[in-house]
């Protein structure tokens, strides 16, 4: 995120040494310092605020990228966990039959609340390293089946599951995996289940999964079933805007997978540990995964940590006596990022985070609908506290010239939005949107700012169609 802060604030100041000196995740670095863009300086959070550098306070809608479930708030009892958990053990790997007790208590924890028959967990740094996980996991169980010609993957149209080289094979995204040569996993890339703009007779959920998993089967016997190791998809599809599956969806997924032999993964490193309203997204669409990745929530942000978690079925045959699981991360479990995850599930269990968002659920759905009643808004979509907007432009089918495109969507939309105080997505591709994700702990009255804020820009974006 950019905006125009002179260098001889705080942030300028910040920005131009960042400029000398950091490379940012997903930026054009070279525009950045010095005759270009200044970066916008997060110095610190409080409940669901963060403020800039330069002292101005923002609703942080986005959870830190969907990551601060809990807000900022939280700090003195993290701070009392990592504390504890440092003056006993700062560091030892899950390594070659070796582990300490933190992570085997998480490990046990999350056992507790996984989807049914999920009862094991590999930990990692991240959720693109999870997916690796995952794929590795499956790959290791069909060979221990006797079938290693299970060699593909399929994934889903607009998906994203991470930038490292496995993970980029199952994200639908030519301009981030093209740079780096051919994807390391052979994926066959099926639609997700967005509803917009298709026939009417889709809003049935019974036709719209018949029509979706008909073509997924159709996919799945056309690369042969025999090849295909495991299928991926969130619960509710980030990339592409918050899209929601129809009723049914996931429970033809599992029977799929069922049928043919491959591994159903759930990506839930977004819609994990309270964003859709369940302490795990699929819960909500009758999910059955044999294979959960998770990130970002686990922690609430205050610690980096990824995990993979698996189900019975499978363990028992990458568990069988001999076999050697050859994968691993150097700070896998880390005794301090367990310690925060622990902390976290505490937290969220005795402050009722999951029952705030299911009570307040319904009456974001209701302000956020009421977008739809604008000019530039084509679609509201979303569940729990997750929601977007699809915008149209001012061309025929609702695409954008390239002048209303570089006005509201690269110009007025993100700067009216920060100027009034709302950090959101505001996405410049295909399919504009904007995207909120705010914290879990977010009261009545601030969804409303929220609402308030998007309405009142994009009513301006509308006039200005």
């Amino acid at each position: 995120m950019t905006t125009t802060t002179s260098t001889s604030t705080p942030a300028g100041e910040l920005s131009a040494t960042a400029a000398r000196h950091l490379l940012l995740n997903m930026t054009p670095n070279g525009s950045l310092g010095p005759g270009g863009e200044n970066l916008f300086v997060v110095q610190r959070g409080e409940g669901p605020y963060v403020d800039d550098a330069d002292g101005k306070r923002y609703i942080d809608g986005l959870s830190g990228l969907y990551c601060c479930q809990l807000g900022y708030s939280y700090a003195p009892e993290f701070a009392e966990a990592a504390d504890k958990q440092l003056r006993e053990l700062c560091f030892s790997p899950l390594w070659s039959s070796s582990a300490h007790p933190t992570a085997i208590e998480l490990a046990e924890r999350l056992s507790w609340i996984a989807p049914v028959d999920v009862e094991h967990t590999f930990f990692s740094g991240g959720g693109a390293e999870a997916v690796e996980t995952a794929w590795k996991i499956a790959r290791r169980y069909h060979a221990l089946r006797g079938e290693p010609g299970r060699v593909k993957a399929i994934s889903r149209r607009g998906a994203y599951h991470g930038l490292t080289i496995g993970a980029l094979s199952l994200t639908d995204d030519p301009g981030l995996r093209d740079p780096y040569g051919p994807g390391a996993i052979e994926t066959r890339f099926v639609s997700n289940t967005n509803r917009f703009g298709l026939a009417p007779e889709y809003i049935d959920d019974d036709v719209y999964a018949t029509r979706l998993l008909a073509e997924l089967e159709a996919a799945i016997l056309a690369e042969g079933p025999e090849s295909i190791a495991m299928l991926i998809a969130e619960p509710v599809q980030n990339r592409g805007g918050c899209i929601t599956p129809p009723q049914g969806y996931w429970p033809g997924l599992r029977a799929l997978a069922d049928r043919y032999g491959f591994l159903l993964v759930a990506d839930e490193v977004i819609t994990a540990f309270g964003r859709l309203g369940e302490w795990f997204g699929g819960d909500r669409y009758g999910a059955r995964p044999d294979i959960v990745t998770v990130a970002k929530g686990i922690t609430a942000g205050y610690a980096p940590m990824g995990a993979t978690l698996v189900s019975n079925g499978v363990v028992e045959v990458i568990n069988q006596p001999g076999a050697v699981l050859n994968h691993g991360y150097t700070f896998a479990g880390h005794p301090l990022s367990a310690a925060i995850a622990l902390r976290s599930l505490e937290i969220m269990e005795r402050d009722r985070i999951l029952e705030n968002v299911r009570g307040l659920q319904d009456h974001l759905a209701t302000r956020m609908a009421s977008l739809g009643d604008l000019r530039i808004v084509g679609d509201v979509r979303g569940a729990g506290f997750f929601y977007a907007c699809e915008l149209v432009g001012d061309l025929d089918g609702g695409g954008f010239s390239d002048r209303a495109r570089a006005d509201l969507i690269v110009d007025l939309i993100p700067r009216r939005l920060r100027e009034a105080g709302l950090l959101a997505r505001v996405y410049n591709r295909s399919a504009p949107l904007v995207q909120i994700a705010p914290p879990l702990i977010s009261d009545r009255h601030l969804l409303d700012r929220i609402a308030d804020i998007l309405a009142e820009t994009l009513a301006e974006a509308s006039a200005r169609l």
